[in-house]
């Protein structure tokens, strides 16, 4: 925009720029910890963001909620909130998530209420016992210690995980950055489910022209209709250029879902860090919803070609750094945007 005005008889002329985010101030954040329940609320801009829920009656500590800077909910609602059309399948894709399908043989990242007793011994859990930070400012903080063990409770691995919320104009990030410690020896075997994960909302989804199965809690089966979701708009883009359903089982820095929510163009993007294992990360992101960065899959999404498979002596500990962002407005981050903040972040 120009703006021109007279003083002592010159024309000035102005050139005034809009502020991009970047150049914006973070809005101030509070982190709430519940008296009464496991649960700590995150609030940015005083509007609520996100919630910490860690109650054992869950398999894992998850986020969830997330919402978009204009209240939108980025994440499906069931089967915690479930909203009309949710999808109601996978029972363990809770809000935004860490874990793995096979450590020493049990599997974190299925399990759920719809396990039968009688197979439990097969899951691991994730057990939230300390809360070891809240605290607000420009930059929320949230640090919690957890214990991921098998059924008996025995403990194979220490969680520690650092929260960091911030906002500013129409983007929200969490920078998460999680150090696993090996209570005794630890593998993870290279398996396709893992490790940060997130199911998306139901615009979020891609739209399909195919007939989608869809198999509930209880067992019971959906048959959705290609070309009969009116609601789905969603699509992946990755760094490497990968898009929709091509960008599963691809590397790269970073990937984006983006769709339409009410009016507002949506995205969410996961940011890799290259001192995470296995650096750029593999991306298995579903079209029916499930987005989610997992650097441990290599053999499947190789079709068998290499493996990574980690292992930890006990006593040994590895860390694993993400960063999540999440727009809204007229139109989605963009790819220079996106790498510019992957610079960033890769400095932290």
């Amino acid at each position: 925009m120009i703006i021109r005005f007279r003083k002592l008889g010159f024309v000035i002329t102005m050139s005034v720029i809009t502020l991009s985010v970047s150049a914006q101030k973070n809005e101030p954040v509070k982190v709430i910890k519940s008296a009464k329940e496991p649960k700590i609320d995150v609030f940015i801009g005083g509007k609520l963001f996100t919630s910490f829920l860690y109650p054992d009656s869950l398999e894992k500590p998850v986020l969830f909620p997330l919402h978009a800077a204009n209240g939108a909910v980025v994440t499906r609602g069931f089967p915690l909130d479930p909203k009309p059309g949710d999808p109601t399948d996978h029972p363990h894709h809770i809000g935004l998530w860490f874990n793995f399908e096979n450590l020493n043989g049990l599997d974190f990242w299925n399990n759920s209420y719809a396990i039968p007793q009688s197979k439990k011994n097969l899951y691991g859990w994730i057990r939230t016992d300390r809360i070891l930070e809240t605290t607000g400012g420009t930059t929320g903080i949230l640090t919690y210690h957890a214990n991921w063990t098998n059924q008996q409770k025995d403990v194979i691995l220490e969680e520690t995980t650092r929260f960091e919320f911030s906002g500013k104009g129409n983007q929200r990030t969490i920078d998460r950055v999680t150090t696993l410690k090996a209570n005794t020896d630890a593998a993870f075997n290279d398996a396709k489910d893992g490790m940060l994960g997130l199911r998306l909302a139901h615009e979020l989804q891609m739209p399909t022209t195919e007939d989608q199965k869809f198999t509930d809690d209880k067992g019971n089966v959906t048959i959705v209709k290609g070309g009969t979701d009116k609601v789905a708009s969603g699509n992946y883009l990755t760094s490497a250029g990968k898009t929709g359903n091509d960008a599963w089982s691809t590397r790269g820095i970073w990937c984006k879902v983006y769709g339409k929510m009410g009016t507002d163009s949506v995205s969410i993007a996961i940011i890799d860090h290259p001192a995470n294992p296995n650096y750029p990360t593999f991306w298995h992101a579903r079209g029916y919803g499930l987005f989610a960065a997992n650097p441990l899959g290599e053999k499947i999404f190789t079709n068998g070609k290499s493996a990574k498979n980690l292992h930890l002596k006990k006593g040994e500990s590895i860390t694993f750094r993400y960063c999540v962002v999440i727009n809204n407005g007229k139109q989605t981050i963009s790819p220079n945007q996106l790498n510019e903040l992957a610079e960033e972040f890769a400095k932290k």
